[in-house]
């Protein structure tokens, strides 16, 4: 959702299912049977008996972020977290889901075979334990068990650890332009800067492509602006800066035909 596009996602859940749902509040007290919604360009932090809403820096290029609230989930309430992920694209919600794990949570993603976009579940069963990968229509009964004890995981949760970010990768974030330091405990490989930004391997790598298109985009605009600047300089001086001029313009236009047939062949390989 754009920043300042209306939320809809609780009137349709309303419409859909029994439980009540709303846009959640920043301090809102966390009631039984409700669904909240984060807002649009807020991330929803679960903190002990309630909910806090905050603009902080972005994680895996997005505000809300889903990593955000499965990580605060998991460290406010521990092994009674159950996270749930379902279709979806690239790797968001994967270091998340670690970290409910991590804390003795349950994890449950849906069964990447029928979904729409099966990154998501895809790559949070290669990154982190997952105790069931059950068909969407079949979580909504699953739920209910579990949290009545009716159904109990039989993994034996590793030991948690704290999520160190200490390792300068050489990289820098595609936000801000900060360098990024690598997270160095165990789990999904993760990018974070100094201002806070969290990224996972794929979505930086992602984002990477989308940053050398945007500077070839750019280098083209440059080169073809230049251009013109030298015949129109070529308008104001004598006739043998006229035909060096005239050279340089052809030279630049050439240059940017250049660019335009490398981003024209460009091949993007898939990392799913």
């Amino acid at each position: 959702m754009a920043p300042r596009e209306k939320n809809f996602l609780p009137e349709l859940f309303n419409r859909l299912g029994a439980l009540p749902a709303r846009q959640a509040t920043e301090g809102e007290r966390i009631e039984s049977g409700r669904i909240y919604v984060a807002p649009p360009d807020r991330h929803l932090q679960v903190a002990e008996n309630h909910i806090h809403l905050t603009r902080g820096p972005k994680e895996g290029l997005h505000r809300p972020s889903i990593n955000v609230t499965f990580r605060s989930a998991a460290m406010t309430y521990g092994p009674r977290v159950i996270g749930v992920l379902l279709s979806g694209m690239l790797d968001d919600g994967a270091a998340g889901l670690w970290e409910i794990a991590n804390r003795r949570g349950i994890t449950i993603v849906q069964d990447p075979s029928e979904a729409k976009f099966p990154s998501m579940p895809l790559n949070a069963l290669q990154d982190c334990v997952v105790d069931y990968k059950p068909a969407a229509a079949e979580i909504g009964t699953l739920l209910p068990r579990l949290v009545s004890g009716e159904e109990v995981s039989e993994r034996q949760k590793s030991m948690s650890h704290d999520v160190q970010y200490d390792r300068f990768s050489g990289f820098t974030c595609p936000e801000c332009h900060g360098p990024l330091y690598e997270k160095t405990t165990p789990g999904p490989i993760e990018f974070r800067c100094r201002v806070g930004h969290v990224l996972t391997l794929k979505t930086l790598f992602d984002e990477q492509s989308s940053v050398q298109e945007r500077k070839l985009y750019e280098a083209i605009l440059a080169l073809e602006e230049g251009a013109e600047l030298a015949l129109l300089t070529a308008t104001r001086v004598n006739e043998a800066q006229q035909q060096n001029l005239k050279r340089e313009a052809e030279h630049l236009r050439r240059q940017a035909g250049t660019v335009r047939q490398l981003l024209e062949h460009r091949e993007m390989p898939s990392i799913d």
